[in-house]
């Protein structure tokens, strides 16, 4: 099996496996969601895209989410994300500060 047939899932079997529609695939690489591969034709997924597709499929089919309201959702999950990595670098940094703090007392 090549790299490539592990890496990678055709759009139209997935949605057909998954009970999606492949315009809902389409909607989500227009809406800069997710990156669709075209090669000789057919369209694919990439593997690493699955968890995503998986989590906007439960929000549009599951939950009757549209798309304007996935996208919104979608940003502010990033920015979660951005929020708890500057956190982790803080306290980091904080720690850091707090032993150089420790240090100079002892002195």
């Amino acid at each position: 099996m090549s790299t490539m047939q592990t890496e990678l899932i055709i759009v139209s079997e997935y949605c057909q496996k998954c009970h999606i529609e492949p315009s809902f695939i389409e909607m989500l690489e227009e809406g800069g969601l997710i990156n669709v591969r075209t090669e000789a034709g057919k369209h694919y997924l990439l593997v690493s895209e699955l968890p995503n597709v998986e989590r906007y499929s439960r929000m549009y089919y599951d939950l009757s989410i549209n798309m304007e309201g996935i996208d919104a959702i979608h940003h502010m999950l990033e920015r979660m994300d951005d929020m708890r990595r500057e956190i982790t670098s803080l306290r980091k940094q904080l720690l850091l500060f707090r032993e150089r703090e420790i240090e100079e007392a002892d002195w």
